[in-house]
């Protein structure tokens, strides 16, 4: 039997088919969304917002099934009436107005070139102020909706965008039925759901990015609502009571959808979750292992059991029961640029003519030793997710000379990412929960090298690369593999399919120990340019760090 996992990312949606009695992925395929910049809708004057055109996540859905499905038509055994289960995750929070039909407001005419009327992207920060005001309200009179999800509100998630529409667009609001996330939508619309209110809720989205606790009774109150915006009376009628983890079954596979794609009708379709969910889960998550995605931003993931207490951890993006592994607590945090930032070096930057430009910079940074540039960065050209949590945060680079060179730079925006994730590890230590292990999913561990061998040597821990470079659609596959259940053909739970699926690259990344000597000097001031420009901390100055950084490069 197959499993069939979707992943919609921030440019393309990946399909990936499962052959679910050896574990080993048998066909995948890769559909760009066509919409836009690489899938994104910009605006030239608003550099915060990024929107999506919902109709690429149909086109491309479509497109990308018929493709993996006809790649895995080359294996003899496979039929597609083998597939037993369909899995989902999406990015988030990306969520997207819809009417009474369950039909994205943008599929009108009257607001088809309408960006308020398309999905707002995970990375659409538009509604910074209004994630301060939802901040400033909870700590006064609701401080437990901040205690579960780091203790302040990002622009990032959804109550920050849904309250930015009804400020910016009052026609949309008013015709909007509901704001439903994108991992939501897509297996209600394979199911052939018809109405919002059909559509089975993930308690991952909910829980990470809507301030959802069963604590509470589910969403915020309205009387809290209405204390952030009067505008926000009756919000929660709009939206829903009831949250699930990813491996139940939220639909099963409509005739339309099976005409389109040739699948079969009626196959289960799971719950969906946040792609760096379920790539953690199809990378091996489990209690003791984070897992870094790491792609244009960075999730990093791990469990704790149940039964274990679990403090609160202030700055990351939530501990939520079972968000990753059902049955577990899901902790989340990560950083909201990392390719991201080298993107925008190459693009910005690089010499002309060079075919592959990271390949190039990466070459000639590998040849330097730490603290060789005598540079030092702050990773925040897309503010701050974790651990300060602001978005009108901005990057820095400190240590320019005459002499310095690009592929200097380049480095030095790697180390920043390095030190970045260092500081979100340590908060989560800090507060009790134990990582014995890093593995490293996403586009870059496999094209980056010398990324990894530079965060094993800033964070002083042994990092594994998971097998598949389709973790978040293999984790996808697992969860439409629970969802169909043993007796079909698929699993009992999560963990039994972990063993079957999850599997590490022959490479892995150990710390330089002369290398660490020397990043957790540098980390020392990183750690001082990010308490000074990113809190209220007036204690110390920064006269040192730039003699610092000299000495450092002069012993180099």
């Amino acid at each position: 039997m197959y499993s069939l996992g979707l992943d919609f990312g921030t440019n393309s949606v990946r399909a990936v088919i499962l052959d679910l009695e050896n574990g080993v992925e048998t066909a995948e395929a890769v559909s760009n969304y066509p919409s836009g910049v690489e899938g994104i809708i910009l605006d030239e004057k608003n550099p915060h917002l990024a929107r999506q055109n919902p109709l690429d996540y149909h086109t491309s859905m479509e497109d990308v099934i018929k493709c993996v499905l006809k790649k895995a038509k080359k294996d003899k055994k496979f039929s597609p009436e083998k597939i037993i289960g369909i899995g989902v995750d999406t990015t988030g929070s990306t969520p997207l107005p819809v009417d009474e039909k369950l039909v994205p407001l943008t599929f009108y005419k009257k607001f088809r070139n309408n960006k308020n009327a398309m999905a707002y992207l995970w990375k659409d920060h538009t509604g910074a102020d209004e994630a301060e005001q939802i901040t400033e309200v909870a700590k006064r009179d609701r401080p437990q909706y901040l205690s579960k999800i780091g203790g302040v509100y990002s622009s990032e998630w959804f109550f920050s965008k849904l309250l930015h529409l009804i400020r910016t667009d009052k026609d949309v609001f008013d015709a909007m039925a509901s704001f439903v996330e994108i991992c939501d939508y897509i297996p209600a619309i394979l199911s052939g759901k018809r109405s919002p209110s059909e559509v089975v809720r993930s308690i991952c989205a909910a829980g990470h990015k809507a301030m959802y606790n069963q604590e509470w009774g589910g969403l915020p109150d309205e009387d809290f609502l209405c204390k952030v915006d009067k505008r926000l009376k009756g919000i929660k009628a709009k939206l829903y009571n009831k949250a699930y983890p990813a491996g139940e079954v939220a639909g099963y596979l409509c005739a339309d959808w099976a005409e389109r794609t040739g699948l079969p009708e009626g196959i289960p379709v799971s719950v969906g979750a946040f792609d760096a969910h379920m790539g953690a889960v199809g990378a091996g998550v489990s209690a003791g292992v984070l897992v870094k995605v790491i792609g244009t931003s960075t999730c990093d993931m791990t469990v704790a059991p149940m039964e274990k207490e679990i403090k609160d951890i202030p700055g990351i993006c939530g501990i939520v029961p079972h968000s990753i592994i059902p049955g577990y607590m899901g902790i989340e945090a990560g950083q909201s640029a990392v390719g991201d930032i080298f993107n925008w070096f190459v693009k910005k930057f690089a010499i002309p003519d060079i075919k592959d430009p990271h390949r190039y910079y990466a070459s000639l940074a590998e040849k330097m030793k730490p603290g060789e540039t005598g540079l030092i960065a702050l990773d925040w050209h897309n503010g701050n997710r974790n651990i300060l949590v602001d978005q009108k945060l901005t990057g820095l680079v400190v240590g320019f000379t005459l002499n310095t060179r690009p592929e200097e730079v380049y480095r030095a925006l790697i180390e920043a990412t390095g030190f970045g994730a260092r500081i979100i590890i340590e908060r989560i230590e800090e507060y009790g929960v134990e990582i014995k292990e890093i593995v490293a999913t996403g586009g870059i561990p496999d094209k980056n090298p010398l990324l990894m061998q530079i965060y094993a040597d800033i964070t002083g821990r042994h990092l594994k690369v998971a097998s598949s470079s389709q973790t978040c659609a293999v984790g996808a596959a697992i969860f439409g593999a629970v969802a169909a259940g043993k007796d079909k053909g698929g699993f009992e739970n999560v963990e039994e399919a972990q063993k079957k699926i999850c599997r590490f690259k022959k490479i892995n990344y150990r710390p330089n120990r002369k290398n660490k000597e020397i990043y957790d000097k540098l980390y020392l001031i990183y750690k001082d340019l990010h308490n000074i420009f990113g809190t209220k901390e007036t204690s110390k100055n920064l006269y040192y760090v730039m003699k610092k950084l000299l000495e450092i490069r002069g012993k180099v």
